[in-house]
């Protein structure tokens, strides 16, 4: 089974623009490093060297996994619910950070295994009441995984009219470490060993469940491992997961700067890049989380991280963070001066100042 969607080019011209600009502002070319490809790029996904980027959205998706029985969270699953009720109430780290960063975070229940109150701002998107243990056979039917991608295309398309401009992902759900480790390992060939991680902060006998949980779901799940990535989705991942590969791939077929948060939206970026390889144009790793295999699934997706807290929380709290450093991008491009503007004359790679006696 496949999901149908396009995704454009990036826009070379746009891009030339930009470099051009870059190359002319009053400073050493490429002094600015990371902040002058981040403009380049963002020109690219938009077609402008102005990028309006001033409604960006959190989607924090929220959904349960069987795989928790396993031993493999330093929490029980009962945190799922009442991390969603936190967020509603505004008290979690994600709706602090947004506020700093002046962005909205939409909060929505993907699969999470209780019964949320009926809230108008709680999107209530239940495809199941969480998964089954991907270590007995396949997390979610392929229906279910491909409800809950179209699920998240739609949360995009739903948040266009109230304004989007950039599109950042988030998780919650006890247990999603285990799942994202098993796509990952699913759709790289990587081994358990490089890739699980201590997720919430389990202890080494944690860590080892973890690691054999990952082993069990890929030998029980292999015949639909084999099949492609919607039914490796399905066969070990999440309903949240799910959800974020369907915003991820709705927002680049907007040519929308889509922000990538940690490990689990890093998983979901995976699925996304094997069903549609062009989205990883529009995609900007936000950070590198302290979650073992993130590197290497960064490395994977072809993205270097802007930031590196050794964040592990989720949520979608290092995608915000980042996004001081895409505004800060967009301003040096448009706001700097150029040499012909200061009167800065460059000659042989110096910068020398005109002056007038």
């Amino acid at each position: 089974m496949s999901i149908h969607t396009t995704i454009a080019p990036l826009d070379r011209a746009a891009m030339e623009r930009a470099k051009a600009r870059q190359d002319q502002l009053t400073k050493p070319a490429g002094s600015l490093g990371r902040l002058e490809e981040l403009s380049i790029k963002l020109a690219g996904i938009t077609g402008r060297l102005d990028p309006r980027l001033k409604d960006r959205v959190v989607f924090t998706l929220a959904a349960d996994h069987g795989v928790a029985a396993e031993g493999v969270s330093a929490y029980p699953p009962e945190v799922t619910p009442q991390m969603v009720l936190n967020f509603l109430r505004g008290g979690a780290a994600i709706n602090v950070l947004a506020k700093a960063a002046g962005a909205r975070v939409v909060i929505a229940d993907l699969g999470v295994d209780a019964d949320l109150p009926d809230r108008p701002d709680l999107r209530a998107l239940k495809v199941r009441r969480g998964t089954a243990s991907i270590t007995r056979g396949p997390a979610m039917t392929l229906n279910e995984a491909q409800t809950a991608v179209e699920h998240g295309r739609r949360l995009v398309a739903g948040e266009v009219g109230r304004g989007l401009d950039v599109v950042l992902t988030g998780d919650m759900g006890i247990g999603n470490t285990t799942s994202a480790a098993a796509v990952i390992c699913a759709l790289t060939g990587l081994d358990p060993a490089e890739v699980v991680g201590r997720g919430t902060g389990v202890d080494d006998a944690g860590l080892e469940r973890k690691r054999d949980a990952v082993r069990r779901a890929l030998e029980v799940n292999a015949s639909s491992i084999a099949k492609g990535p919607l039914e490796t989705l399905a066969a070990v991942g999440g309903l949240e997961i799910a959800g974020l590969v369907g915003v991820i791939l709705e927002g680049a077929s907007r040519r929308l700067p889509v922000v990538i948060d940690g490990f689990i939206s890093g998983a979901a970026a995976l699925v996304s890049a094997r069903i549609a390889p062009d989205v990883t144009g529009y995609m900007i790793a936000s950070h590198r989380s302290q979650e073992l295999g993130h590197t290497a699934l960064l490395k994977e997706l072809g993205l270097d991280p802007l930031l590196d807290l050794s964040l592990r929380l989720g949520e979608g709290t290092g995608a915000v963070l980042s996004l001081f450093l895409l505004d800060a991008a967009v301003a040096v491009l448009n706001q700097m001066a150029t040499f012909d503007q200061a009167g800065v004359s460059q000659r042989e790679g110096l910068i020398i100042e005109s002056t007038t006696e």
